[in-house]
């Protein structure tokens, strides 16, 4: 079963999207912030992580910086809602870093799934 990583500090909206993503026949981690992804990709691997990029602790462009360095391989969504700008620009950047894709929140969460399904299978 390909398994999700799911970091956001928003915990009402990880359990929401944990449940969808598990409906949809994946097994989903979840994780508060950047630091706690880390830790959890310690403990297994990952097809797929989907990163909020606002967060305390350690935010979504640095844990997708780490992703990069240490799981060069790993695919990874990037999801925001905006902080001091837009969240486009956020997602824009996001990109640039290497997110295969980016949602705006709030978002379809069929379209999440959808994309999930497209790049882990």
């Amino acid at each position: 079963m390909p398994r999700v990583l799911l970091i956001d500090d928003d915990e009402m909206l990880r359990e929401m999207l944990k449940e969808s993503i598990e409906n949809a026949g994946y097994e989903v981690v979840g994780a508060g912030n950047g630091n706690e992804a880390l830790d959890r990709l310690k403990e297994g691997r990952f097809d797929i992580a989907v990163i909020d990029i606002v967060m305390p602790e350690k935010e979504g462009f640095e844990t997708i910086m780490d992703f990069r360095r240490d799981y060069p391989n790993m695919k990874y969504i990037a999801i925001s809602g905006g902080g001091r700008v837009s969240p486009d620009n956020y997602l824009e950047i996001a990109h640039s870093l290497g997110a295969a894709r980016t949602f705006a929140k709030p978002f379809d969460r069929k379209e999440l799934i959808g994309a999930i399904r497209e790049l882990v299978g």
